[in-house]
């Protein structure tokens, strides 16, 4: 049932789009709630991370939400807080899931989707959780996918949790565009004279943020290539050794 509903979430986003409606209304609906909507949201984002749901929409979406509610700064802080919280347990279900229900199926597939994913793992034995930090960091495999693959190698569960807090830059920066951008309308709105300025800042501080994050995710990503062609030609080499010893042998 869930990998019919995963897949069924795959071609509904390039069809009929009816999870973006859906996230949408939801959204409109915790703008209504606020204080029961914190709540649900992270239930929501939970089920987003585990069905491979985009969350990119909930994510903007929270931030604008609860800025419009909130205000920007406590808008910001508690839609950092639901998105982070829905998604480190999403991601450490989607974890256990893909140890223990349906290790076959993506051995099968999502890891041969991901050519990439064999000298990973092999790096993930001895530099686990640097691997894991690094993978969060650069988008070298995709977010929801990441989860269920990293269930079906040696990763312990505790490393795996302390690497998603690697999601709390990229967290903080969408949360902070979806609370600029209600922040913004909220100025707008309200006629007040400082909202040129509001603006500006706003715009200056997502340039920067931006620039941020995407030179972080440019340097983990070099990194993570570093190590996976120093795995590959640890392995060739190994591979070769064995070749030369079999032929001495016989």
């Amino acid at each position: 049932l869930l990998l019919a509903f995963i897949i069924f979430v795959i071609i509904d986003s390039l069809k009929e789009q009816y999870i973006k409606k859906a996230s949408q209304a939801f959204l409109g609906w915790v703008e209504e709630n606020p204080v029961i909507g914190i709540f649900s949201f992270i239930g929501v984002y939970f089920f987003a991370t585990v069905f491979f749901i985009p969350g990119s929409i909930l994510t903007l979406g929270s931030g604008f939400v609860f800025a419009n509610v909130f205000g920007l700064g406590l808008g910001l802080l508690f839609s950092t807080i639901v998105v982070f919280v829905g998604a480190i347990l999403g991601s450490t279900a989607a974890f256990l899931f893909g140890r223990y229900l349906f290790r076959d199926y993506i051995q099968n597939t999502l890891t041969m989707r991901y050519q990439v994913f064999q000298a990973v793992d092999a790096a993930l034995e001895s530099q686990g959780l640097k691997i894991m930090i690094l993978l969060r960091l650069s988008p070298i495999i995709p977010y929801n996918a990441i989860n269920y693959i990293l269930g079906v190698t040696s990763v312990l569960l505790r490393d795996f949790i302390l690497a998603c807090f690697a999601m709390l830059p990229g967290t903080v920066l969408y949360t902070f565009i979806g609370s600029s951008a209600g922040s913004i309308v909220e100025s707008a709105s309200s006629g007040s004279g400082n909202s040129s300025l509001t603006t500006v800042a706003i715009v200056i501080g997502v340039i920067f943020g931006v620039v941020g994050i995407g030179a972080t995710a440019f340097y983990a990503k070099k990194e993570l290539n570093s190590i996976i062609n120093t795995q590959e030609e640890d392995s060739g080499s190994e591979k070769t050794n064995n070749s030369i010893s079999h032929e001495i042998n016989h």
